[in-house]
């Protein structure tokens, strides 16, 4: 059987000059290095602009708080949402190497857009000194809001497409089919948010002084500079990566068993077949054979609806499907709900590039003699990111593993669990310091002023702190999760899953911003969040209900997560979706 998946392994993966990939030769942990290099530039040049982009809109293009947030969330929500194209494009198409060439192109296109406009005076609105702008100044509108969008949402369509397609880049350098390259590849996905982390310290400390000291158009020419240098980077590597060979649309063989199933079930003489088929002396699974004569697969009675795919009737070809697809499907189907479940930590995440950046801007941002941009505030956990991130390689997984007596020592549904636990208790602390900020507020008598509160402004760094580690422990998770669990077929889609699952938590905290205005101002002369003076808003308020909501969501994750049963190793050393490969090879 080694034999066999050896020659069904090496089969799946090329160089860049298309030609079967040698092992020893391509691949490895030197090999992934390009891609973390590549990954601190990228996400230097992405969070640059998104970590700030609330107070640019604020304050140079006069936008609302509430619109600021929403523009900015909606912004985030689409550029991770962009990710699963990537994924798709990769998994059907082009290969992981070329996307990232094609997509780091036009996020390049976006960034020269949005630092001509912030350059060039004609293509801003006016300028003005009134206390309150917001109210009296025109916000950017006409061809000036086109252009506007048009940069930064080619912006979105790279960052998405990057997304999608890096990390399942990176991690089809590892072999799965050893431990040691199961551990290498579990290491490059720590590595990986390490990266994001390490570009995001540069972006949030240099480049926000840079914008907020010298100018905008020089943040942006900076993350532009960023994105042209890692392009090279990445090519440097090409003759050493290792790279999948695209299978085919994976959204089209998901569409296929589900309308093959559900026709099945409505055709009497498949349901007699089923029924047949069912009667089967072996207890648990089900046999199909195939109509070239191949060997008997075996399909499992989980999710045994989809097992009438396989019985569809000969006058229909086009709905055709095969055991493997099925079994794909399958496995998609089992780890959508821990997907659904770490929208509501995302939708948290969302807070800090927004309505906790307006919060920490209306306080002190001074230590001592040095000011600190208000968008520089997530270097705290940043910071604790890049130290927890090797601790957690190299001391918490090993002592683990000791402990456990098992290969990954903490799962990853345990690892996003802890992500989610972590999320409720940043909402709580949140809550808790805005009721504070705003009683200072009060004491000062500065309630309806824009003056810096006398409260430093280190009190939100604590919920930044929370949630910070929360994306450690959920986005690698999540990561390696859906990647090591997905079809291979369906792999840098699946991965992509994660950055989607970013979006929707950025999306649904816009809907709740929306729907909590609208349920509070039927009740109320003024909705929570709405106005121009933070002061005004119930942010507290509006804290607390998220963390109800992530203790809801909490609950219903730990249900699915016990029920999950995580994909077979064996003994060869195959991992699930290679042993169907290996059976149908008729080992």
């Amino acid at each position: 059987m080694d034999e066999e998946c050896q020659i069904s392994k090496s089969s799946r993966y090329v160089s860049w000059r298309n030609k079967p990939a040698v092992e020893g030769q391509h691949g490895g942990t030197l090999t992934a290095s390009f891609v973390l290099a590549v990954e601190v530039l990228e996400n230097l040049a992405y969070l640059a602009n998104a970590s700030n982009l609330v107070l640019y809109l604020s304050r140079f293009m006069h936008y609302s708080p509430s619109n600021c947030s929403n523009i900015v969330s909606n912004f985030m929500g689409t550029a991770f949402l962009l990710a699963l194209l990537g994924g798709f494009l990769a998994d059907a198409f082009c290969t992981t190497y070329c996307i990232y060439l094609i997509i780091a192109t036009i996020e390049l296109m976006g960034l020269l857009i949005l630092t001509l406009q912030a350059h060039t005076h004609s293509l801003k609105p006016e300028s003005c000194s009134s206390a309150n702008r917001n109210d009296k100044c025109e916000q950017l509108e006409g061809g000036k809001e086109v252009l506007f969008f048009t940069g930064l949402y080619l912006v979105a369509l790279g960052v998405g497409g990057i997304k999608g397609s890096l990390p399942p880049h990176g991690a089809e350098q590892f072999d799965e089919e050893t431990t040691q390259g199961r551990k290498q590849r579990s290491s490059f996905f720590n590595y990986y948010v390490f990266c994001l982390a390490s570009g995001a310290l540069i972006a949030v400390t240099f480049a926000v002084w840079v914008e907020d000291n010298i100018g905008w158009q020089w943040g942006f020419g900076i993350s532009t500079l960023a994105i042209f240098i890692s392009i090279p980077i990445f090519l440097f590597g090409s003759t050493v990566y290792r790279i999948k060979v695209p299978s085919g649309s994976p959204i089209t063989t998901i569409c296929k068993v589900l309308a093959a199933a559900i026709f099945n079930a409505f055709s009497s003489s498949s349901r007699n077949a089923a029924v047949s088929t069912n009667s089967s002396p072996t207890s648990n699974t089900l046999q199909n054979k195939e109509a070239d004569g191949k060997p008997n697969e075996y399909i499992t009675e989980d999710l045994s609806f989809l097992n009438r795919a396989v019985m569809n009737d000969s006058s229909y070809p086009d709905l055709k499907v095969n055991v493997k697809q099925v079994e794909e499907v399958k496995i998609v189907c089992k780890i959508f709900p821990v997907f659904v479940s770490t929208i509501m930590l995302n939708c948290c995440l969302a807070q800090l590039s927004t309505f906790s950046v307006q919060q920490a801007a209306t306080m002190n941002t001074r230590i001592g003699s040095l000011r600190v941009p208000p968008a520089s505030l997530p270097v705290f956990p940043v910071i604790f990111i890049m130290v927890l991130a090797p601790m957690y390689d190299h001391v918490i997984i090993p002592f683990a593993r000791k402990i456990t007596k098992t290969e990954m020592g903490i799962t990853h549904l345990q690892r996003i669990g802890i992500g989610l636990f972590l999320s409720i208790m940043a909402m709580s602390i949140a809550a808790l310091v805005e009721i504070k900020r705003k009683r200072v507020a009060r004491q000062s008598g500065l309630m309806n002023s824009t003056e810096p509160l006398p409260i430093t402004f280190l009190w939100v760094s604590m919920q930044y702190l929370f949630l910070g580690s929360a994306d450690l422990f959920s986005l690698a998770g999540m990561m390696d999760f859906f990647f090591s669990e997905a079809p291979f077929s369906m792999r840098s889609l699946a991965t992509s899953l994660a950055w989607v699952s970013l979006a929707m938590g950025y999306y649904l905290s816009s809907v709740l911003v929306s729907i909590v205005n609208h349920v509070t101002g039927t009740f109320r002369h003024t909705p929570w969040l709405y106005g121009s003076n933070l002061n005004h808003y119930h942010l507290e308020r509006f804290y607390w209900l998220m963390c109800v909501l992530s203790g809801l969501n909490f609950l219903v994750y730990v249900m699915w997560a016990k029920c999950y049963k995580y994909g077979a190793k064996f003994n060869s050393g195959c991992s699930n979706d290679t042993r169907m490969l290996c059976k149908s090879s008729g080992v």
